[in-house]
């Protein structure tokens, strides 16, 4: 790796494009001096506002293109109008030809996963990726993977999941054997689906040197932090984090309308504004902004479409952390410690039949 650390930005993806993405590469330049931007999208637009953001200036190249994925494409329309040319893609390639270290980007979902995995292509052993997001708990923040890269998972998968979602836990957490949890509908060995108990047989028995197997978890665990990693497959992943955003909305609701019932109401909301959009920003998951693509041969970081500034420059914190703290070569070493340590826990069952 060079001293310095760069990541490609996609400047024309998510809803608010360079008008958001530029403000946060400045906010995250200045927290991390080493970095530097690839700035993919269209000159006419990047420049006039960097014109106005010098301290960026001196640290990005700007790599034009006028071609965008729009928000409501969907993965084989974008893989036909905008491989080789659009600024998803550019900025992909940018990572798989070694000019950056990672990529962000706040475009389409379905679009930037199936352009990533295209061009990355898969780690050994992987067959999909998996989308992994911080979850605001009461211990802090734990990591629920996945929250919507792909649809149902068998017992391999999972146990693939619950090593990438370790590798991350130890970069982000800075622990040696984070705790993992596979969500389920009772912590009971005999409920649930055939294929979660088969992940739970397997990382009960196979005595991972690099995780701590809880066991099962339900719905509230998440919440309340019992596990530093929660697995499950992407679409219980996704209606968790829809739910919970959901939820973190109507409860903002609620207060504000008890808080305009009556002026001694609006005069405690004002007394207690800063108080309660803390509580608002810590009860939902998408504030803790960035989710990260694992699996693939590369970093590849997910912003929220509507990110604000400071949520687009989380997206980037988080890339650099996942590249400073080498992301990829943890997950590399956790899917060789699961590959013997599912062999083993192969050879035990055959043993003890």
């Amino acid at each position: 790796m060079t001293n310095k650390l760069r990541i490609a930005l996609d400047v024309m993806g998510g809803d608010h494009g360079a008008a958001v993405v530029l403000p946060a590469a400045e906010l995250s330049l200045a927290r991390h001096p080493d970095l530097s931007f690839q700035l993919v999208g269209d000159r006419a637009v990047i420049e006039p506002l960097l014109e106005q953001l010098p301290r960026l200036k001196t640290a990005a190249q700007v790599v034009h293109t006028d071609v965008a994925i729009r928000m409501d494409d969907k993965p084989s329309q974008a893989l036909r109008r905008g491989r080789w040319k659009s600024s998803m893609w550019l900025t992909l390639e940018a990572v798989k030809k070694g000019d950056a270290d990672a990529a962000v980007s706040a475009g389409n979902t379905g679009a930037l996963m199936a352009m990533a995995r295209f061009g990355l292509k898969m780690l050994e052993g992987i067959e999909r990726p998996a989308l992994a997001a911080l979850w605001p708990t009461l211990r802090g923040e734990s990591i629920v993977l996945d929250v919507g890269a792909s649809i149902g998972a068998d017992e391999h998968h999972l146990v693939n999941l619950a090593a990438m979602g370790s590798a991350m836990a130890r970069v982000l957490f800075d622990l040696e054997r984070p705790t993992v949890g596979l969500l389920n509908i009772g912590v009971e060995e005999v409920k649930g689906l055939e294929a979660v108990r088969e992940a739970g047989r397997i990382l009960r028995d196979g005595h991972f040197a690099h995780l701590d197997y809880h066991g099962f978890v339900e719905g509230d665990d998440i919440g309340k932090g019992t596990v530093d990693v929660v697995v499950t497959e992407g679409f219980a992943g996704n209606i968790a984090l829809k739910t919970a955003e959901g939820t973190a909305r109507q409860l903002a609701q609620y207060l504000r309308a008890a808080m305009n019932r009556t002026w001694r109401a609006r005069i405690g909301y004002l007394l207690a504004r800063k108080a309660l959009a803390t509580l608002r920003e810590k009860m939902d998951p998408r504030r803790a902004n960035g989710g990260v693509f694992l699996g693939l041969n590369g970093i590849v970081i997910k912003s929220h479409g509507a990110a604000d500034v400071e949520g687009y420059a989380a997206a980037i914190d988080m890339g650099y952390d996942m590249v400073r703290y080498d992301l990829l070569a943890k997950i590399g070493e956790s899917l060789a410690r699961d590959r013997e340590a599912k062999t083993n826990a192969r050879l035990a069952s055959g043993a003890a039949s």
